[in-house]
């Protein structure tokens, strides 16, 4: 009786083991689909763009000074009056602080000079009375005169004195605030020039804005390519990257060629509203031209179509249940990378187009 149990027990591991065994060999296999639609295949060529920013701005201080900190990374978005940077301000500060002075000292003097002013008026005017009675001594009245006119002279003095030191304190305080960098324009931190520590001299890049809102994918067309190409041709513009596709706007026609590679730059408009498109990023170029030939049909990437020992052509097809099925088909025409389906296939089906030699009929996927 304990054999049997021992038995018993051993066939129910090993049928436990082999269920665990099937459940692992039928994990779904990951594979890469597309569903199937019409759509214009246009047979021009893909170029190879490079993503760039619509306009980069060079932000620097307008004084020397060393760089105290510096407030924002590359790749940060930063905004218009956002605060870049500063460098050491005990210079500046120290500037304002004797030019304060200066001013203070400067208005003292004018309090004085019109002091002086009131007394010399005062006698001047007492003195005038007497000089046109002709009871003052001329020797007097020219003495009141030349005391009067002095100081009026002085007085004059000390107020150019205040509007001068005025002056230089603006100056310094105009000073102390260029310690600090703020951003003129919206946009993203392209490139750190300097860090903490670093002389900043004036006209010097501490950091690059990219204003990158729109961006500009550039081209290189062969000459012999660029005459179907203006300012309204539709662009299909695929970036690797990030996995994104987008239809590009208005194009900048370059009108100088190469001279080694006798090509011409185009630059394509594309608006970058989430800021996805960074600057260098490669993308993958077709230009739908007026005079392109294409057709409206299914069709489908050439790569996905397979043939059996018997000649006949099949692709990998995806039903609800995800589950993976040959479905013969008959082509047609070849245009570019793709071609269309005569027979076989129904718009809206799913196929299979990158990991079809890992599957079977009925196995399950997942893309």
């Amino acid at each position: 009786m304990r054999r049997l149990f021992l038995m018993l027990l051993v066939v129910v591991l090993v049928s436990s083991c082999g269920k665990q065994k099937e459940q692992t060999s039928k994990a779904p296999t990951r594979v890469e689909t597309l569903v199937v639609s019409p759509g214009m295949i246009d047979n021009a060529q893909t170029y190879v763009g490079i993503v760039e920013e619509r306009e980069a701005t060079a932000v620097s201080f307008t004084s020397m000074g060393v760089v105290k900190r510096i407030l924002v990374k590359e790749g940060q978005v930063v905004r218009r009056g956002q605060l870049l940077a500063e460098i050491d301000p005990t210079t500046s500060s120290n500037s304002v602080e004797v030019a304060h002075a200066s001013v203070n000292q400067a208005k003292d003097m004018v309090k004085q000079a019109e002091a002086t002013y009131n007394q010399a008026k005062d006698a001047y005017d007492r003195m005038k009375l007497l000089h046109d009675n002709g009871s003052l001594p001329e020797v007097k009245w020219i003495e009141a005169e030349t005391r009067l006119a002095q100081a009026t002279s002085a007085l004059s003095t000390a107020h150019s004195g205040v509007a001068s030191a005025t002056a230089t304190e603006k100056i310094a305080r105009k000073g102390l605030a260029d310690t600090r960098l703020y951003a003129p324009v919206s946009g993203v931190i392209g490139k750190k020039q300097l860090v903490a520590g670093e002389t900043a001299l004036p006209s010097e890049a501490v950091v690059n804005i990219l204003d990158i809102s729109t961006v500009k994918v550039k081209v290189a067309v062969p000459e012999s390519e660029i005459g179907s190409i203006n300012a309204n041709t539709s662009a299909s513009i695929k970036v690797d990257a990030i996995g994104r596709s987008y239809m590009g706007g208005r194009i900048e026609k370059g009108v100088q060629a190469d001279a080694l590679t006798h090509t011409y730059d185009i630059r394509i408009n594309v608006v970058n509203g989430d800021f996805k498109l960074l600057p260098g990023m490669v993308a993958s170029v077709r230009f739908i031209s007026e005079g392109s030939q294409g057709i409206s049909s299914k069709s489908i990437p050439v790569t996905s179509v397979q043939k059996k020992s018997d000649g006949t052509l099949f692709v990998w097809t995806v039903d609800n249940n995800n589950k993976a099925h040959r479905t013969k088909v008959t082509i047609g025409e070849t245009h570019g990378n793709h071609v269309t389906v005569v027979d076989g296939l129904n718009i809206g089906q799913r196929i299979v187009t990158e990991g079809y030699q890992k599957l079977s009929e009925g196995t399950k996927v997942v893309y």
